[in-house]
């Protein structure tokens, strides 16, 4: 996975997604997705990493199966929340701390 941190004034901010999606953009009508590098980086960590990244997150995006995947079974997002745009699975988080 491909995992980006950056410190905001609301927080941390962390972008997460699958290596396979980085570059790639989806489109489910209204609704377009552009994974660039240049918001979710080029470093790619293993799954404990991202996880860990993602638990201190103020605020997250995450695009990907295994991204989305690992956020549900770790039970920070639900699975009733997650979007699919244009073939890819999609969910953000907020922390309310």
């Amino acid at each position: 996975m491909i995992c980006n941190e950056r410190s905001t004034d609301e927080g941390l901010l962390v972008a997460i997604c699958d290596d396979d999606v980085l570059g790639e953009s989806f489109e489910d009508g209204e609704i377009s997705l552009t994974v660039t590098e240049e918001f979710y980086g080029a470093e790619s960590v293993d799954d404990e990493a991202a996880l860990a990244s993602l638990r201190r997150a103020t605020v997250a995006n995450l695009v990907g199966e295994r991204a989305v995947s690992m956020a549900i079974e770790a039970g920070i997002v639900e699975e009733e929340n997650v979007l699919d745009v244009g073939g890819t699975r999609h969910a953000q988080v907020l922390s309310m701390r």
